[in-house]
């Protein structure tokens, strides 16, 4: 198991629950291929560098997890064909 740091953006005008539903969803593909969410920090709704499929702003969570190498694959492509999730970035804590 490693441990990594996931940051989503999603899209502004998610209501809180289908906000919640969609960390539902990652913490959801992160506990079936075997691993740990150690920890969830909402940091909320942030003006964007750019525009990002029409948005210019998106709410932001960093999500810190334990997760086999092997399982990021499946966990990255669940995520990139999510229409609320603008982008995301999956990165190794070293």
């Amino acid at each position: 198991m490693r441990n990594y740091e996931l940051v989503c953006v999603i899209q502004p005008d998610l209501d809180e629950n289908a906000f919640n539903g969609v960390l539902e969803k990652v913490k959801g593909w992160v506990t079936e291929s075997g691993g740990n969410v150690d920890k969830v920090d909402v940091w909320g709704r942030r003006k964007l560098a750019y525009i990002i499929k029409k948005h210019r702003e998106g709410q932001f969570v960093l999500l810190n997890l334990s997760l086999n190498p092997s399982a990021t694959s499946d966990l990255e492509r669940n995520l990139r064909y999510q229409e609320p999730i603008i982008r995301h970035m999956l990165s190794v804590v070293g």
